[in-house]
């Protein structure tokens, strides 16, 4: 099934069961995508993790009740997922800029979140490199810390931040950002700031060790100014090169993305001719 259309799909279920306790892995089943694989590209082509457009969703249609309607606010709360007014009005507050009672009592602005539409055009056609590659287990040193998928795209970066202002950058000063989520499809990952494990020196305090296993490898180049040139080329493979593959599909949950010395360039990490990779597990199609 083409991207377009699962897309559309996860949509309609979406508001078809949109009051209903329904999760990221409901909507994947529904639209016969593995759950991780699903999360992935629909995150990456609509600009949301799934439960931030359920979410987002549901709070606006709240607002539109709370104005239209004279269902009580405790009843709305429940209708919508939430199990306490007081829950209700803390999201409905970090959404809306107002509280529920409000809305009733004044005259007041509500933000409206419509469900996604689908507009057909015509892409791809690009030209993408990768490389196969199959690669043996390996060790790496880490700095790890378990992220929610919701808001990683702002987390991760200051984690980064963090780890080189925490002084740690000195022991790892991060040849790779690795994903790892075993289960491919839970609500949080890993995620390890890393370099090649040496076995002969000890594991500093706050760093641990992780092997990554063999597998095959779908390598993509990127080459550009950081992170914009991450950023398509993630965007395009699960968005575009997945979907069309014959022979491979995905093999596991993880990804690495290789960062070559920044130093190497005149504008380090920001320089037009910076290099990095994307490593991601494929298996041959049964």
């Amino acid at each position: 099934m083409e991207w377009m259309a699962i897309i559309g799909n996860s949509i309609q279920y979406m508001e078809d069961h949109i009051t209903e306790n329904i999760t990221a892995e409901d909507v994947a089943k529904a639209v016969g995508v593995s759950s991780f694989y699903f999360q992935k590209g629909f995150s990456m082509l609509c600009g949301y993790t799934v439960s931030e457009y359920i979410r987002n969703r549901r709070l606006a249609l709240a607002g539109n009740d709370l104005l239209v309607t004279d269902e009580k606010v405790i009843d709305i709360a429940l209708k919508y997922g939430y199990d306490s007014p007081d829950s209700f009005t803390r999201a409905f507050t970090r959404f809306h800029g107002v509280t529920p009672t409000s809305v009733r009592k004044d005259e007041v602005l509500l933000k409206s979140f419509a469900p996604l539409k689908i507009r057909i055009s015509l892409e791809g056609g690009y030209l993408m490199d990768y490389k196969i590659v199959k690669k043996d287990a390996f060790t790496v040193l880490a700095n790890a810390r378990t992220f929610p998928y919701e808001g990683a795209k702002e987390s991760i970066p200051l984690f980064w931040q963090e780890h080189f202002q925490s002084g740690k950058g000195a022991v790892v000063c991060g040849n790779y950002g690795i994903n790892i989520d075993l289960e491919m499809g839970q609500e949080n990952f890993e995620y390890l700031i890393a370099d090649p494990y040496d076995p002969q020196k000890e594991v500093p305090a706050g760093l641990v060790t992780r092997t990554i296993p063999a597998f095959d490898w779908a390598v993509f180049p990127c080459r550009g100014p950081m992170p914009i040139a991450l950023q398509e080329v993630n965007t395009k493979i699960y968005t575009e090169w997945l979907p069309a593959l014959r022979e491979y599909a995905f093999a596991a949950g993880y990804c690495v993305e290789y960062y070559d010395d920044p130093a190497k360039y005149e504008k380090g990490t920001l320089d037009e001719n910076y290099y990095c990779e994307i490593w991601i597990p494929v298996r041959k199609k049964q």
